[in-house]
């Protein structure tokens, strides 16, 4: 009797660990990681996410992708210090979430900020001529103050991505909108609070989330291996919040300045206290 190949890969558990500030170069590691998990077979993922959250693109990227995913397989989220804003958006792409009691979790909503540097330009006599083809063409420049007409039309987007984020939310952990939006107002909770709230199904370690993700798989808790995929290391991820000393990283692999300068003007989901 001839007995089918079964590929090593099927009989471990897939793992990603996304730490840090979610952008650009956070999104494409992961897309590859999860390319790989889907060509392997593997039966189970592991996410781990250690994150204040990000960009709004590359979190709803993220989540696509392993919304589709989770279609071909299970997947645990496991929140570690903290998951919030965009860290719980691309947890909603998981099958479940496991959260440590003390997880700083929440912070569902959008931020975007701009830098008014009018007084400071003023004193050291720089100025600026501009040109435009409309009268928002540069809504948030940096040397003068926003108009009314300006701050409604980026209160409209703002409330766009909110209600993207809730609705997201609400299908994700089966919840009514304004059951969310109860909850949804930028506040933090921990994850002891996100369980009472329907954000969490189990409270736990990441190795409770790992033996949780075998049985899922029909695999042996005591004997199957995590490989974990998409390893980044880069000496900026002790600047980043919410890093982890164990396992390897995903991470923004850029500096909280050079952060905030590429993403200023940009909507974000991000607790950003």
């Amino acid at each position: 009797m001839i007995w089918p190949f079964k590929p090593r890969f099927r009989k471990q558990i897939a793992r990603i660990e996304v730490t840090g500030a979610i952008a650009g170069s956070t999104r494409k590691q992961v897309l590859e990681a999860l390319k790989t998990i889907e060509e392997r077979k593997f039966p189970v993922l592991l996410l781990r996410i250690d994150s204040p959250g990000g960009t709004v693109g590359d979190s709803q990227e993220i989540y696509s992708a392993l919304k589709r995913l989770r279609e071909k397989m299970k997947i645990v989220a496991s929140y570690g210090n903290i998951s919030a804003s965009g860290g719980v958006y691309i947890g909603m792409g998981a099958t479940h979430i496991m959260a440590n009691p003390g997880t700083i979790t929440g912070s569902i909503g959008v931020i975007l900020r701009g830098n008014n540097l009018e007084r400071l330009l003023d004193k050291v006599g720089v100025s600026f001529q501009v040109v435009k083809s409309g009268p928002y063409k540069d809504i948030l420049a940096f040397d003068r103050p926003l108009s009314d007409p300006e701050q409604i039309i980026l209160q409209d987007l703002i409330d766009s991505s909110y209600e993207q984020f809730v609705q997201t939310v609400a299908e994700g952990r089966n919840l009514a909108v304004e059951t969310v939006k109860s909850f949804a107002d930028g506040r933090i909770f921990t994850g002891q609070q996100a369980m009472a709230l329907g954000m969490v199904d189990r409270l736990g370690t990441e190795e409770d989330a790992r033996r949780w993700a075998a049985e899922l798989a029909g695999l042996d808790p005591e004997k199957t291996q995590c490989c974990t995929l998409g390893e980044k290391k880069s000496g900026w991820t002790r600047f980043l919040p919410g890093r982890s000393q164990i396992g390897s990283k995903i991470a923004a692999g850029t500096s909280w300045l050079e952060f905030e300068l590429s993403t200023n003007g940009l909507p974000l989901w991000m607790y950003r206290p």
